[in-house]
C-alpha cells in the first residue's frame, strides 16, 4: 500500500494530444497527480475546475497539476477544449498508471458496488510522495491541498 514518504511510482502514459508523459519530466517541480474516474461528469467537472481556476497559484508554487483517468485522448481533448484546462491529463485506457497508484478498488454507489477508478490525488515532490488524498473535496479541492502543505 503507497504511503505518504514513499517513492512515486513511475508512471509514463500519453497526454490528450497522445504525447508521452512521464515522472521524470517533472523531475524538477512538484507535481500535483490527480486521478478521477471519468471526464465531463459532474464531480469530476468540478474537481477539474476547481483546479483550473487556481492553476496560477498553483504553478507560482512550483506545481505542475496532471489528470489521470482511463478516458481516451479524444475524449480528454474535448474535456479540456469544453472547460479551457490548462493542464495535461493521461489517458490511462490500460490502466497502468491507475494500478501503480493504488486507484482502482471497490466502490458504491446508490447501493450498487462494483470496481472503478479512485478519486486520490497524489502530492510528489523530488519523486516522493509528500502527501495523499484520499477524500477528495470535488468543489474545493486547490484549499485542501493549499491547507495540507502549510
Amino acid at each position: 500500500m503507497l504511503k505518504e514518504g514513499d517513492n512515486a511510482p513511475n508512471f509514463k502514459g500519453l497526454d490528450q494530444n497522445e504525447k508521452s508523459i512521464q515522472l521524470s519530466d517533472f523531475s524538477a517541480k512538484k507535481i500535483v497527480l490527480y486521478f478521477y474516474p471519468k471526464d465531463d461528469t459532474p464531480g469530476c467537472t468540478k474537481e477539474a475546475c476547481n483546479l483550473r481556476d487556481n492553476y496560477t497559484s498553483l504553478i507560482k508554487d512550483g506545481y505542475a497539476v496532471i489528470g489521470v483517468s482511463a478516458d481516451n485522448s479524444a475524449k480528454h481533448s474535448k474535456f479540456i477544449t469544453k472547460y479551457d484546462l490548462p493542464f495535461s491529463l493521461i489517458a490511462d485506457t490500460e490502466k497502468a498508471v491507475i494500478n501503480s497508484y493504488e486507484c482502482w478498488g471497490p466502490k458504491k454507489f446508490m447501493g450498487r458496488e462494483y470496481e472503478g477508478i479512485l478519486r486520490k490525488t497524489f502530492i510528489i515532490e523530488n519523486n516522493k510522495i509528500v502527501k495523499i488524498f484520499e477524500k477528495v473535496k470535488t468543489t474545493d479541492h486547490y484549499q485542501q491541498i493549499i491547507e495540507a502543505l502549510k
